[in-house]
């Protein structure tokens, strides 16, 4: 298994809203955790790359 990396990105507050309520609802132990989740989905799923990267998704525009 791979060592962890930190990094620092920016997010609205709604989106960090949303990662806490994951952590909570699935039990994970912190918003790392769901960003590695949702990063790992969108791996397994390259086949639906153009549908889940093509559509404009802002929410905060």
């Amino acid at each position: 298994m791979s060592e962890n990396v930190a990094v620092t990105l920016e997010l609205k507050q709604s989106q960090i809203d949303y990662l806490d309520q994951m952590v909570q609802k699935h039990s994970l132990p912190d918003r790392s955790k769901v960003l590695r989740c949702l990063i790992n989905f969108a791996i397994d799923e390259s086949q639906n790359e153009e549908s889940i990267y093509s559509k404009t998704r802002c929410n905060h525009c």
